[in-house]
């Protein structure tokens, strides 16, 4: 038996091919993760990976819609959201596959600019 600490975790990814991780895999990357009200991350898409958002408690708005929990929120490649926490929400992230660096902001903010 092994045990973890989610809080030991980055940005709450703990699946995935990135340290420190649970399990090291490029199969596919899967987070935990808290936001405050407020918080926000900018518009952005992906070109490998389809991202899986799963909004256990709290409201977001992707894609100019609000969310709120038990929303599954599919955003495939080429899909560009923005992300926005309208109040204290915990969500969960299921990336597939696992692709490092593979997410770019839109071109509305810059072209092809990858973010860390």
């Amino acid at each position: 038996m092994k045990t973890f600490k989610l809080s030991d975790m980055k940005k709450g990814w703990f699946i995935g091919n990135f340290e420190p991780t649970v399990l090291k895999t490029t199969d596919c990357e899967v987070a935990v993760k808290a936001y405050n009200k407020g918080e926000k991350e900018p518009s952005h898409y992906h070109k490998i990976a389809t991202e899986i958002t799963v909004i256990v408690n709290g409201k977001v708005k992707m894609f100019q819609r609000e969310f709120s929990a038990g929303d599954i929120i599919v955003v495939e490649p080429g899909d560009i959201t923005e992300f926005e926490a309208l109040e204290h929400t915990f969500n969960v992230v299921v990336k597939i596959p696992g692709a490092n660096n593979d997410k770019y902001l839109s071109e509305k903010i810059a072209t092809e600019t990858e973010l860390t």
